[in-house]
C-alpha cells in the first residue's frame, strides 16, 4: 500500500463515527438510511450466509456484482441488467447502493437468489469483509463510482472490476488530477472502462483507465413504462391547458422558477400573457413541478403555498389531477407518467450549476426539453439533443419559462417536437447489448 493510500485509509477509518452520525441524521427524513447500517462496514447478518454461493470455477456459480450508488445509476443498471440476464441466463445478482432512494429502486430488480446490500465504506477492512463474504465473479461500477480501496481490494483478490456507462466531466477530471496520487492508481486498477462518449474516453484515459470501448449511454435503451405513459397522456387529454413540467428540479431551482413565474405573470409578452391568465381558466399554461429528491416534496409544497398558489399533489390524485395553479409530482418511479402528462419540460439541475439531470428518458417518452446553461453531466447527450431538435438551450430561468410556454402554446410545433424527440431516442440505442457482451467476454462465457 502506498503512503498516500495508507493516509487515505486512516482518514476513512477515523471517519466511521462521522458516517454513522450522518446516517442517523439522514434517517430522520429518509428512514431507509437507518436500515442495515452494519452492512456499510462489512458486517452482515447470518441469514445472508445461506444466500452466498460456494466457491466455483464456473463464473455463473458466483455473483455478478453491480454497484449503482443512487437513483439515476440504479435506473441505468436496470437497463443493463435486462441485457445481462438475457446474455447470461441463470446469473445471480449482487446489487449494492449508497443512497436510500437507490436501494429502494433496486429492490424492484431482484430475482430469487439475488442479494442486495449497501456498498462497503472504503476502508481496507470493510472492503475485505465484503469481498470475502460474497466472492463476486466480476464487479460492475455504474458511471462514476471509483473508490481507491475498493479497486485495490478487487485487484488483490483477482476480481475484475469494470466501469460501465462511464462518464467523467472536465470538472471531475480537474478534481481527480489534484488528487492524482489516489485517483490514477484507482482508475488504472480497473480491468476495463466502457465510456459513454469519445470525450469521456479521452478524460478517463488521462487518468490511466483502460478504455476498451465507447458504447454510448445505457439510458438511451430505456423502455418507458407503457401503462404510466398511457395514463399520463390520458390525463393530459383531460387538461384544459397545455402542460409544462419542471422535471427533476434541484434545491434552489424551484425558488428561481417561482420568482420568474410570479414576475412573468405580471409582465407583458407572450409568456407573460399566458401566465397572467392563470386564474382565467383558459388559454394559459398548467405547470407541473417534479422535485428530484423525495425528501424535498413537502418543502417545495410549502414554498408554493407561501407564494399564494394553489397546489395539487400527485399523492392525492385518484381520477386525475385536481384543478390548481401548480401540480406537484410527489411520487417516485413515475417519471414516464409525468413525461406523458407534459407537453414540454424544463430540465432540472441545468438552471443551477449542478450539471443537469438525464434528458434521455424525456426523449424516449416523446417530451421535448428546454435546457439551462449547466449540462456538464450529460454534455454530449445535451448537444446531440439540441442538434436534433429534441431539446433547446436557454441562458437562464426567465428564458426557460418563456421558451417552454411558447412551445406548449403552439400545438403544431409541440407535435413536431414530440416526434423529433422519439426519433432522437431511437437512433442512439444499443449500449446495453454491447456492455453485456463485453462483460461476458471478460468472464470468458
Amino acid at each position: 500500500m502506498s503512503v498516500v493510500r495508507a493516509l487515505y485509509s486512516a482518514v476513512t477509518w477515523l471517519g466511521q463515527p462521522l458516517l454513522r452520525r450522518k446516517l442517523r441524521r439522514r434517517a430522520v427524513a429518509e428512514p431507509g438510511y437507518a436500515r442495515a447500517v452494519g452492512e456499510r462496514f462489512g458486517r452482515y447478518p447470518a441469514p445472508i450466509d445461506s444466500l452466498v454461493p460456494h466457491s466455483s470455477t464456473d463464473p455463473l456459480g458466483r455473483f455478478v456484482w453491480v454497484h449503482a450508488v443512487s437513483l439515476g445509476e440504479t435506473r441505468a443498471a436496470a437497463i443493463l441488467l435486462a441485457a445481462l440476464r438475457e446474455r447470461l441466463p441463470g446469473m445471480r445478482l449482487l446489487l449494492t447502493h449508497g443512497t436510500a432512494t437507490g436501494r429502494a429502486e433496486g429492490e424492484k430488480l431482484l430475482q430469487p437468489g439475488d442479494v442486495q446490500v449497501w456498498q462497503p465504506w472504503d476502508t481496507p477492512g470493510a472492503v475485505a469483509r465484503f469481498l470475502r463474504k460474497f466472492r463476486p465473479a466480476i464487479g460492475i461500477l455504474m458511471e462514476t463510482e471509483v473508490w481507491p480501496n475498493l479497486v485495490a481490494g478487487c485487484r488483490q483478490r483477482g476480481v475484475p472490476l469494470v466501469l460501465a456507462n462511464a462518464r467523467l466531466s472536465e470538472k471531475s477530471l480537474r478534481q481527480a488530477r489534484r488528487l492524482s496520487a489516489l485517483a490514477r492508481p484507482a482508475y488504472a486498477g480497473l480491468a476495463a472502462a466502457w465510456a459513454q462518449t469519445e470525450d469521456d474516453a479521452v478524460r478517463l484515459r488521462a487518468l490511466g483507465a483502460d478504455v476498451r470501448g465507447v458504447f454510448g449511454n445505457l439510458k438511451f435503451d430505456v423502455v418507458p413504462d407503457a401503462a404510466q405513459l398511457a395514463q399520463g397522456r390520458a390525463w393530459r387529454g383531460l387538461s384544459l391547458r397545455p402542460v409544462a413540467m419542471f422535471a427533476s428540479s434541484r434545491e434552489g431551482e424551484e425558488a428561481m422558477w417561482l420568482e420568474e413565474f410570479l414576475k412573468q405573470k405580471q409582465a407583458p409578452g407572450q409568456a407573460g400573457q399566458a401566465l397572467a391568465a392563470i386564474h382565467s381558466g383558459a388559454g394559459d399554461v398548467q405547470w407541473l413541478i417534479v422535485p428530484r429528491h423525495p425528501q424535498r416534496f413537502d418543502e417545495v409544497h410549502q414554498m408554493l403555498l407561501r407564494a399564494g398558489l394553489t397546489v395539487s399533489r400527485r399523492s392525492t390524485w385518484a381520477a386525475g389531477p385536481d384543478a390548481a395553479d401548480v401540480w406537484l409530482g410527489d411520487s417516485l418511479g413515475e417519471m414516464a407518467l409525468y413525461y406523458g402528462l407534459a407537453d414540454a419540460a424544463l430540465l432540472g439541475g441545468s438552471f443551477a450549476p449542478l450539471g443537469g439531470q438525464n434528458l434521455i428518458e424525456a426523449a424516449a417518452c416523446g417530451c421535448p426539453v428546454v435546457l439551462g446553461p449547466h449540462t456538464f453531466n450529460f454534455a454530449e447527450a445535451a448537444e446531440l439533443a439540441c442538434a436534433a431538435g429534441a431539446a433547446q438551450r436557454v441562458g437562464d430561468m426567465a428564458e426557460g419559462i418563456t421558451a417552454a410556454c411558447a412551445l406548449v402554446g403552439d400545438a403544431e410545433r409541440r407535435g413536431d417536437a414530440r416526434e423529433v424527440a422519439l426519433r432522437f431516442a431511437a437512433e442512439h440505442r444499443g449500449a446495453a447489448g454491447a456492455t453485456a457482451e463485453a462483460v461476458a467476454e471478460l468472464l470468458k462465457i
